[in-house]
């Protein structure tokens, strides 16, 4: 945004002059228009200002030395939640009016105004919340210009109550006031209301009755104290809440959702009571307090009052503060912490209604915290985790969609449909890039038709119709086939491993090439195997494959994904295959890997004949093999579970490592087989599991690093982007960054979009941008 200033010695200071200022960013739906409102009266001045599908429109009229502070107020003074991207000033003629007002918005054909997020509820409105004697005691839709739902209740632009759910909601004289006061904060709060005039709770029971009650929050607390499951709806789906101190009541609700031990999100009132069962840094606290609110990855504490259940084999817990006036009623009442989880099955989508809470949550919830605000646009929690002191996502979502990411160039509009898992979708409009909110695994039609209505509605909201369509080369994915049949004239196939590169080059501004580690579970590869461990030379344009971990088979496909100990056995097999380890009997693989020999023989069989085994480098199997043979985990429940109880298991003050045997070639490869090699010898000897793993985890950072280093010599080349789900692992993650630097190298990782599957379609932008508009 470019800086305008009025020089004072161009002109008499006192001559009088009118501006037309057009501002372009967030500054709608946040206080921006009674802002100007007031610094124009501040300054006596005159003229107007509304909201446009641009943005805001500002004619001010005043002495020069007067528009001059004005427009330095304007940068300086923003309200909080606005964001100004694009800010011009031209003088016009004067009109010579006397007062400045607030007009009407204006339509017109190009709609780019920016939409907030959802915001969690600000401080003036908690204290109304707590407050017996004011109108809004205890109203669970309190909410202002700085706060409250946005992206989740909003159908198109410019963002007015017209335009939103809340259309269907007649405000009452006093409502109204506020509303139409520049000097309230509640001017134009399109969400605005009370308990006269706007949405209410109720209290159902699973089939969806109203349960008569002077209070359903008290009611439902009452509920949630005894054990019970209560679905709670908020800004962008149902919860399903319980006691998190209740091992009872965690375990009927893992057993009714059938979410067996993926960890679960908590929700407390209060940092000091987070604390009493987690550790809180500062930038933790700066995370958990801000208005954002995701879910933030905490260590626990020794001892914690929090039933096990929640977060079964792992250090951490995920936890977050309220952000709706109803989490915090919730909360209030001594309750240390609520589970709040996705209210859906596992697999499906959050449900947003209460026909879709009864059918799909009815099996699940006892009682039904509903209210009768629609909901336009689901959107779960976001979650991040802090490595040295960097929030990272892992989620991107609500209080952050539709936040756009920045491109350098401009050029033709693209829909990117992500990946099969953790899916997102993104859409460019200019040099912006809109993400949408977590969409999740594209393994069901409920999770196909979300998808869909994801794509059309922030199409909708940013006003574009794409003319070429990015998608993954995988030909059986959903979203390959989604792209496939659109109507747009070019289609634009990006292999898997280049997007998650080209993902951390469009953030960093930086065009290549570079050296890239792309790890992650599974991915297209090139050459018909799954990739998933891969050293990539790459500019956003292209890429070759510089080298990659030692291939192994994968006996049955998807389901050596499911049971762990399938590529632990590859994987040992492959190291006496290949002369690291001595030949090893069935009954000594039964008893490595606790399975069955009859079952360990079939699949040994399947290896040896290569019946239904695709070869794979990927980096997350082998992380799975080296969790099964410690005996972390031999079948999973949940993608990546023993790739993160293996992180959760390793022993830091371990600071040794299995040792690197360099393979060299073109491409370069990483030898796993002498790593199993160790691992085995290890562990027959008595070595603990958490020792292996550091070992381990160790040996990878020791192995990327002598590879950089090879690569370094070969092809003068000293960044290295470090992107794929295997760096959501903080150890991995932080221990390469550090011997990287150490060596000269310039790192870049994921920030903006996380370096799982999540940030894909924003890496499918990018390639395609560069391919359609000619960068390298």
């Amino acid at each position: 945004m470019a800086e305008i200033k009025i020089d004072p010695e161009a002109a008499d200071a006192h001559e009088r002059a009118r501006l037309r200022i057009s501002v372009g960013g967030i500054v709608q739906g946040v206080g921006f228009r009674p802002f100007i409102y007031r610094i124009a009266h501040r300054d006596g001045l005159a003229g107007f200002v509304l909201n446009n599908p641009q943005g805001v429109e500002i004619e001010v009229e005043g002495e020069l030395m007067q528009l001059s502070g004005f427009l330095k107020a304007l940068v300086d003074e923003t309200p909080a939640q606005a964001r100004i991207d694009t800010l011009t000033a031209n003088f016009v003629d004067i009109r010579n009016d006397t007062r400045f007002v607030i007009e009407e918005s204006s339509q017109s054909a190009e709609r780019t105004v920016l939409i907030s997020p959802d915001i969690a509820t600000c401080p003036a409105c908690l204290v109304e919340l707590g407050d017996a004697g004011d109108r809004r005691y205890r109203y669970a839709f309190t909410n202002c210009t700085n706060c409250g739902p946005r992206y989740t209740i909003i159908r198109s632009v410019p963002y007015d109550r017209r335009n939103t759910t809340m259309d269907v909601f007649e405000l009452c004289p006093d409502c109204a006031g506020e509303y139409g006061d520049p000097l309230d904060r509640r001017f134009h709060a399109e969400p605005n209301a009370c308990p006269v005039c706007g949405p209410h709770l109720t209290l159902r029971d699973a089939a969806g009755n109203p349960i008569e009650c002077d209070d359903p929050v008290a009611e439902a607390i009452g509920r949630l104290a005894s054990g019970r499951i209560v679905a709670v709806k908020g800004l962008g789906g149902f919860h399903l809440a319980v006691d998190a101190t209740s091992e009872a009541a965690v375990g009927r609700l893992r057993e009714r959702k059938q979410r067996e031990e993926k960890p679960l999100a908590i929700m407390s009132s209060s940092v000091e009571t987070v604390r009493m069962y987690a550790e809180v840094g500062a930038a933790e606290e700066k995370a958990l307090t801000g208005p954002r609110r995701p879910i933030v990855l905490l260590r626990k504490k020794p001892g914690s009052v929090i039933a096990q259940a929640v977060a079964p084999g792992n250090k951490y817990v995920g936890v977050m503060l309220p952000y709706t006036p109803v989490h915090h009623l919730l909360l209030n009442t001594g309750l240390i912490a609520l589970v709040m989880t996705s209210g859906n099955i596992s697999e499906e989508p959050i449900a947003i209604d209460l026909d879709d809470a009864v059918r799909r949550l009815g099996g699940i919830a006892d009682f039904c915290l509903d209210h009768n605000r629609e909901i336009l646009c689901r959107c779960d929690d976001s979650v991040v985790r802090i490595i040295g002191d960097e929030m990272l996502f892992s989620r991107r979502s609500r209080g952050f969609v539709p936040l756009p990411l920045d491109l350098e160039e401009g050029g033709k509009v693209i829909l990117a449909c992500g990946a099969h898992l953790k899916n997102t979708v993104a859409v460019t409009r200019r040099n912006q890039v809109f993400l949408s909110q977590h969409i999740g695994d594209l393994e069901n039609m409920e999770a196909f038709d979300f998808y869909k209505s994801t794509v059309a509605h922030l199409k909708d909201i940013i006003q574009v119709e794409p003319e070429a369509v990015a998608h993954d080369l995988h030909p059986d994915y959903l979203s390959t086939q989604f792209a496939r049949e659109y109507p747009a004239a070019k289609k634009i196939g990006v292999q898997n491993r280049h997007a998650h590169i080209a993902s951390c080059l469009g953030e960093a501004g930086v065009y290549g090439p570079v050296i890239g580690f792309s790890l992650d579970g599974t991915g297209y590869g090139m050459d018909g195997t799954v990739w998933g461990g891969e050293i990539l030379i790459a500019t956003r344009k292209t890429f070759r494959r510089a080298g990659h971990l030692e291939t192994v088979l994968m006996p049955g496909g998807e389901k050596a994904v499911k049971e762990p100990w399938r590529m632990a056995l590859s994987h040992v097999m492959n190291a006496v295959y290949k002369g690291d380890l001595t030949e090893v009997s069935e009954s000594e693989l039964a008893a490595l890997l606790g399975r069955p020999e009859d079952e360990v023989h079939l699949v040994r069989q399947a290896l040896e004949k290569k019946i239904n085994c695709p070869v794979t480098s990927s980096c997350g199997r082998l992380f799975d093999a080296v969790s099964a043979l410690c005996g972390v985990r031999r079948s999973i429940s949940f993608e990546g579970q023993a790739a993160i109880e293996l992180e959760m298991t390793l022993d830091e003050r371990e600071k040794g490592a299995y040792a690197v045997r360099p393979a060299g070639g073109d491409p370069l490869l990483i030898r796993t087989a002498p790593l199993i090699a160790d691992v085995v010898r290890d562990l027959e000897s008595g070595v603990e599991p958490g020792r292996v793993s550091a070992r381990f985890h160790n040996w990878l950072v020791a192995s990327l690093h002598e590879a950089a280093l090879e690569l370094r010599e070969r092809e003068g080349l000293d960044a290295v982007a470090l992107s794929g789900g295997c760096f959501q692992n903080a150890y991995l993650l932080d221990n390469l960054k550090k011997v990287l630097s150490e060596s000269g190298f310039s790192v870049i990782i994921n920030r903006l979009v996380p370096a799982n599957d999540g940030g894909i379609s924003f890496g499918q932008v990018v390639v395609a941008r560069a391919l359609l508009g000619g960068d390298d």
